[in-house]
């Protein structure tokens, strides 16, 4: 248990809930784009499968996103580990008392915009300097020291997001659920 919220913890670096997009302090910035920027909205269980050097956990996920609120379940040995609630506006985190303080839903939900938010509301919300290409299966976000991410889309409801500057990689298996 110590060691799952120790991988979760180095894999969340980020501060507090963001207001808009934040400028990189970490080396890559925290999306916090309107739930309504994502059409048709997302509803999924996720096995979140998170690399950082040798360390590997997995962990169950629910997300739902809809134009009002995007809301996130993760799930760590059988309990509820952190609750993430984002209205566009206010990012509400509840976490289990033994879930570090480090474990930042902001970077959780940035991640999660990073992979699934449409391109162009991404790069609507870039700092000056940054891009985001999409080719094919692979979208890639830069500044201009080089690509600090990108997201592998190794089919329907499997993604792979490689976050190159904070130096972890996660890996999104998705099963669709019904509304």
């Amino acid at each position: 248990m110590l060691r799952l919220i120790a991988t979760v913890a180095l894999l969340s670096l980020a501060a507090c809930a963001p207001p808009a997009t934040r400028p990189p302090a970490d080396g890559a910035p925290l999306f916090a784009l309107a739930p309504s920027a994502l059409p048709g909205g997302l509803a999924e269980q996720q096995r979140l499968s998170f690399e950082h050097g040798d360390r590997r956990e997995t962990v169950d996920a629910m997300v739902q996103a809809d134009a009002g609120a995007v809301r996130l379940v993760i799930h760590a040995q059988g309990q509820v580990a952190l609750r993430l609630d984002w209205d566009g506006e206010q990012l509400t985190q509840k976490r289990m008392p033994w879930v570090p303080e480090t474990l930042d839903g902001a970077r959780v939900l940035s991640d999660l915009q990073l992979v699934f938010w449409p391109a162009e509301a991404l790069r609507a919300e870039l700092p000056a300097g940054w891009t985001l290409d999409e080719e094919g299966a692979r979208r890639t976000l830069r500044d201009a020291h080089g690509t600090v991410a990108w997201v592998e889309r190794e089919d329907a409801d499997t993604r792979v997001l490689h976050q190159v500057r904070l130096r972890y990689r996660l890996r999104i298996d998705s099963v669709p659920v019904a509304p």
